[in-house]
């Protein structure tokens, strides 16, 4: 194994879940997730060798998928609309109370255009402000501000 792919193979061991969670926020659809996930391995593979330890490695990684998932839906929006085969149960549905939230609070995020949502994705990640601005390419006080806002835009969506 080459010193490229152990360091690969690390980046995605460790940041799985990261770019995971960049996908999800930008699809509902198991198999577009899969295929957006994908593609940010295939953009981080490319561009691996061209890190340079500049920022940290998760910032990086966020920003790629991000970026990533941006250029998607703006192809995908030039697309014409796909007709989908789809079977109306969903197995991995769950009905408690709790999981009902979650999924009307990742609905309302959905709703968001796509900078507040990647904002709103990396901030339930835990990340502070000043690495929201970086991934983001926005200043520290616009992420704080955009937070406020958005914040009170999904209290009032029903």
């Amino acid at each position: 194994m080459t010193e490229k792919e152990k360091k690969f193979n690390m980046l995605v061991r460790e940041q799985k879940k990261n770019i995971y969670t960049v996908c999800f926020m930008f699809s509902n659809d198991k198999d577009e997730v899969a295929d957006l996930f994908q593609e940010v391995l295939i953009n981080l593979w490319r561009g691996i060798d061209g890190f340079r330890s500049e920022a940290k490695m998760s910032t990086w990684v966020y920003r790629i998928a991000l970026n990533t998932c941006l250029a998607y839906e703006r192809k995908k929006k030039r697309q014409p609309d796909a007709v989908s085969l789809t079977i109306d149960i969903d197995l991995y549905a769950d009905q408690d109370k709790d999981s009902r939230q979650i999924k009307q609070l990742y609905e309302r995020i959905n709703r968001l255009n796509y900078l507040d949502r990647a904002i709103v994705l990396l901030w339930l990640e835990n990340l502070p402000y000043d690495e929201i601005a970086a991934i983001t390419g926005i200043s520290v006080k616009n992420v704080s501000v955009r937070l406020v806002r958005i914040k009170e835009q999904l209290k009032q969506m029903h």
